[in-house]
């Protein structure tokens, strides 16, 4: 997941004049993040939505690194507040910006950040909440790189439980990344993440 801080920061250094105080304060919170000072970089992402609130991506953001933060081993015991703050930032965005294929997948992967928890328990039901919300992503957004690549990045996952033939799922990974390359952010703060993802499943691939 570190990865994707990295691509995003890539987009900052051509932000550093003439910007807009959202602009800045945008720039700031993901070079914050970048930082690895996550906890600093949500609270600034959560002033900047409670004044830009026809704009989801504060709050897409604000889910992002949290969900992240709650994947991570060394947050296990915080791993329910950071699954919490980010659930209720991605229902404020999605709130803004209903049907959107970026905030399916975020929501999806709140969904995952659960089961990780305690897969025993959650796998189940939550398993079947995000492949659904995969499934409106991909049915809405059939060539979004993010949409194709972790969808298959979460069947590739539960393949290694059931068995299945990952084969197919390997093919739409190395078509994630055809996707990735031809991807054009619609704004320099719009999702962008998820190339060097790809690259890395795609050389775990079997």
């Amino acid at each position: 997941m570190t990865r994707i801080i990295t691509t995003i920061a890539f987009f900052i250094c051509s932000l550093l004049t003439a910007q807009s105080q959202y602009e800045q304060g945008m720039g700031k919170a993901l070079g914050l993040w970048k930082e690895g000072k996550a906890n600093e970089a949500s609270a600034l992402m959560e002033r900047i939505a409670s004044v830009e609130k026809t704009n989801w991506l504060p709050s897409y953001y604000v889910a992002l690194i949290n969900t992240t933060e709650a994947f991570n081993p060394a947050n296990k015991a915080n791993a329910a507040a950071l699954i919490e703050k980010a659930q209720k930032a991605q229902d404020d965005a999605t709130m803004i910006s209903p049907s959107n294929p970026e905030l399916m997948v975020m929501q999806a992967m709140i969904y995952t950040a659960i089961i990780v928890q305690d897969p025993m328990t959650n796998g189940m039901k939550y398993s079947g909440l995000a492949r659904e919300q995969y499934n409106k992503a991909i049915a809405l957004a059939p060539n979004n790189p993010r949409v194709v690549f972790c969808r298959a990045e979460f069947e590739i996952g539960g393949a290694r439980w059931t068995g299945a033939d990952t084969k197919a799922l390997c093919k739409e990974v190395a078509r994630s990344i055809e996707l990735f390359a031809a991807d054009k952010p619609e704004t320099p703060f719009s999702p962008s993440w998820g190339m060097d993802r790809a690259q890395q499943k795609l050389l775990e691939c079997k």
